[in-house]
């Protein structure tokens, strides 16, 4: 099974990272086992700078996108929960004026 605890990189260790396997022309695996990190990380990393760099393939989305959608479904969540608080309020009162 999987450790409990995940590792965090700094934004720049993963600048550095990506960059060295641009400017090495080694595979991602060996900059990877080179700096002692999981491949698997390193290749979510370069394919995530890619997409931001408009190299991606089409439908990815690029981190600033994924940043908004990540806003937009928490606003839309929180506007959820508003509403059927009103719903229910609405509810309660029209209730207290039929008395």
């Amino acid at each position: 099974m999987g450790s409990k605890y995940t590792k965090r990189y700094t934004e720049e260790f993963k600048r550095d990272a990506i960059a060295l396997v641009d400017s090495t022309g080694k595979t991602v695996t060996a900059v990877a086992r080179d700096l002692g990190i999981s491949s698997e990380s390193l290749r979510g990393w370069y394919r995530q700078a890619k997409t931001d760099r408009g190299e991606g393939r089409p439908g990815e989305l690029t981190t600033a996108e994924r940043e908004e959608l990540k806003r937009l479904r928490r606003q839309n969540a929180e506007q959820a929960k508003t509403i059927e608080v009103l719903r229910k309020a609405a509810v309660f009162f029209a209730k207290e004026s039929d008395r």
